[in-house]
């Protein structure tokens, strides 16, 4: 079993910042592929931004240049940084890690609003 603990959601304003934390626990000894999925009003889930196996990103085109993954000092951690935040991000993201099953975190509100 693994567990995802995201932390960093609230409320920000257009043009505005937000971080998000995602901690993983458990059995995860070999990562495949980590990182961020949203859920927007009347959409699908979809991809944010990931490490994959090999170590690189990818990003989706409506965030990339104003989104950054990066790891902590421990591979089991990820955060997302998010800069000039439009009220299209708006939505329920998700933290994600592929360790032969995929397992999801409980999402964290993000809400940009003036």
């Amino acid at each position: 079993q693994v567990q995802l603990v995201e932390s960093g959601g609230g409320l920000a304003q257009p043009g505005g910042s937000l971080r998000l934390s995602c901690a993983a626990s458990g059995n995860i000894y070999h990562i495949l592929r980590m990182g961020w999925y949203r859920q927007t009003p009347g959409n699908q889930r979809e991809l944010v931004a990931v490490f994959t196996t090999s170590g690189s990103t990818n990003y989706a085109d409506s965030v990339r240049g104003r989104f950054t993954i990066s790891r902590g000092n421990a591979e089991n951690t990820v955060y997302l940084q998010m800069n000039s935040l439009k009220p299209e991000d708006t939505g329920v993201y998700y933290c994600n890690v592929l360790v032969g099953i995929s397992y999801w975190g409980k999402g964290t509100l993000v809400t940009v609003s003036a």
